[in-house]
């Protein structure tokens, strides 16, 4: 047997475990949680008969921990130069659907108090919008439900598909990458992000701390639809605005068109019917006021015929002969109307017109 130093032991003994036990995955409740400078986690994980001890990064925790929860961590066994017997966990995750369920209150609160999920944040959707970019799993019954109603309801919307796993270790990732691309696409008014139905454990990827944040984020308003009318994921509430389900997202996205149909013809036929009112008004109104203006004239008219009459007998009685009929005369003096005895002397000859006949006639006195 050869003789070891402790250091090349620790070493040997974890060459060993990592031939042995590259990674295990070991279920258990926590214990003693602890987080150290903002950096460092502690934990013990224990069943009914034993008990184990885990270090690792506060980077590697992705959900809401406290003692007494039910988890699975992916770890890998170390022996501490200093420290002893540990494992170094990469992965933890609330099991079964107390613990999760628990996690995601937790983190629900967390999110909640931080004002994430904030009604006075919300913007409003374009209605209908013209082009939308849509994160889904494009094998999925949802996916095909959505796009068969947004075309039977409207159509005339240009949809972007990105194709992503939406369950598993790598949906997280692919999700929010898509959610960062779709930002900088040209035109987008609305992101669109669905998965059907599951059990809360398979909607997990949804109830992430990152990826409800990066919705939150959003530069472009987003609707998001997880799951049945019972689910309501954090990515939902993070959303500017949640749909119960894919189909109910693509009937609130966009208006039906018969809906819209129907209702133009009404207005058409509305719209026909007051113009006709209007117009069979207007022509009322019309013929009585040209009937107030003929009979405005009429008497106008008349006025002014007996007043022409008037005026014409008022002309005649002014005429010279009727006059000289009358008995008076017209006197000259040289051809000059004579208007006061002033302008005569003695022996003017003076002519005097009649109504019948002149006169030549002397000035005696």
């Amino acid at each position: 047997m050869e003789d070891l130093s402790v250091t090349e032991f620790i070493n040997l003994l974890n060459i060993s475990l990592d031939s042995s036990f590259h990674y295990v995955s070991i279920i258990g409740e926590i214990s003693e949680f602890k987080i150290r400078k903002n950096q460092w986690v502690y934990f013990n994980l224990k069943d009914e008969n034993s008990t184990l001890n885990f270090f690792g990064s506060i980077n590697n925790i992705k959900t809401e921990l406290i003692d007494g929860m039910l988890v699975r961590v992916v770890a890998k066994p170390r022996m501490h130069n200093n420290f002893g017997f540990s494992l170094n966990f990469y992965s933890i995750s609330p099991f079964g659907e107390g613990s999760i369920k628990k996690s995601l209150d937790l983190l629900k609160n967390k999110l909640e108090m931080e004002g994430l999920f904030d009604i006075s944040k919300k913007r409003k959707l374009a209605y209908p919008p013209n082009k939308i970019c849509l994160i889904t799993s494009t094998q999925s019954a949802a996916y095909g439900d959505f796009m068969k109603i947004l075309k039977n309801r409207w159509g005339a919307i240009n949809v972007d598909v990105i194709d992503v796993l939406v369950q598993g270790e790598n949906a997280r990732n692919q999700i929010i990458n898509a959610l960062n691309f779709c930002q900088n696409l040209k035109g987008i008014e609305v992101i669109v992000i669905i998965r059907g139905g599951g059990s809360l454990e398979d909607l997990s990827v949804f109830n992430d701390e990152q990826l409800t944040r990066v919705i939150d984020k959003s530069k472009v308003p987003t609707l998001v639809a997880i799951g049945h009318e019972i689910d309501v994921c954090l990515a939902e509430l993070a959303a500017d605005m949640r749909a119960s389900t894919p189909s109910n997202a693509a009937e609130q996205l966009v208006p039906d068109k018969q809906d819209i149909l129907e209702k133009l013809n009404k207005n058409r036929i509305l719209l026909e019917k007051r113009v006709k009112d209007n117009l069979e008004e207007y022509l009322e109104r019309i013929f009585q006021n040209q009937k107030k203006l003929d009979n405005e004239i009429k008497t106008k008219f008349n006025f002014l015929e007996h007043s022409i009459e008037n005026k014409s007998i008022i002309v005649e009685a002014y005429k010279l002969d009727n006059i000289l009929e009358k008995g008076f005369s017209i006197v000259r003096k040289n051809g000059k109307l004579v208007r006061d005895e002033k302008d005569l002397r003695n022996k003017d000859i003076l002519n005097v017109k009649l109504y019948k006949g002149n006169l030549k006639v002397e000035v005696k006195k």
